[in-house]
């Protein structure tokens, strides 16, 4: 399957969601920085609040690509001890990297979300999106994140994950939407014609007109 771009990947998406359309109780979640274009095109179809959740992989030194690791909003990290034991990456060189990714992710919810607080997430429905899914070490940092916020239903949405990838993430959360699962994945970028990199003023600007308060939960 093939995307024209990220708004492309979007509304098609939205199409297969549209089980959670009218409600209440949902909120998109993009992450930074492609993600939340895809998620701008699902919160408008389905009428509901669009925030980011912010997930930083931890790239191996030297080949920045292959993550070890990754952490994300609430104070959450996955170390991937089958990256980190053969390459022998050091305690030194973990923390480095944690620490560098860390300024980084609380940079990026300042600099996207502004002085908003983020959305409350206990007891709705959380749909976590990405422009793709590769190893998925990011999205599961996301996903272990977004588990201590409470939420009454984790959804993932992704427009493409490798098949072993999406079976992993399929066991991890309540719903995982995905368009397509190849065999054969080399880098997410193969499966859009447009994947030109996400500039941060553009994630801002789209905050900005999509922003809404959610309805009060129903007590």
């Amino acid at each position: 399957m093939l995307f024209t771009n990220r708004e492309d990947a979007g509304k098609r998406l939205a199409q297969r969601l549209k089980g959670y359309a009218g409600r209440n109780d949902v909120i998109v979640l993009g992450i930074p920085r492609g993600g939340v274009l895809v998620a701008s095109e699902i919160a408008e179809t389905l009428e509901a609040p669009l925030d980011i959740f912010v997930a930083r992989k931890l790239g191996v030194p030297g080949q920045e690509e292959l993550a070890f690791g990754a952490i994300a909003s609430g104070g959450v990290r996955i170390l991937n001890r089958e990256v980190i034991d053969p390459l022998q990456i050091s305690k030194f060189d973990i923390e480095r990297s944690s620490i560098r990714e860390q300024r980084e992710l609380e940079r990026r919810e300042r600099l996207y979300r502004g002085a908003r607080a983020p959305v409350s997430l206990c007891g709705r429905i959380a749909i976590l999106v990405d422009d793709g899914i590769a190893t998925g070490s990011s999205i599961r940092a996301a996903i272990w994140a977004l588990r201590q916020l409470k939420p009454a239903k984790l959804v993932v949405a992704a427009p493409v994950a490798p098949m072993e990838t999406a079976k992993a993430i399929t066991a991890e959360v309540d719903d995982f939407v995905c368009l397509d699962t190849p065999r054969t994945f080399q880098a997410i970028g193969q499966f859009y014609d447009d994947f030109t990199q996400v500039a941060d003023e553009q994630v801002a600007g789209l905050l900005r007109r999509n922003w809404r308060e959610p309805a009060p939960k129903a007590m």
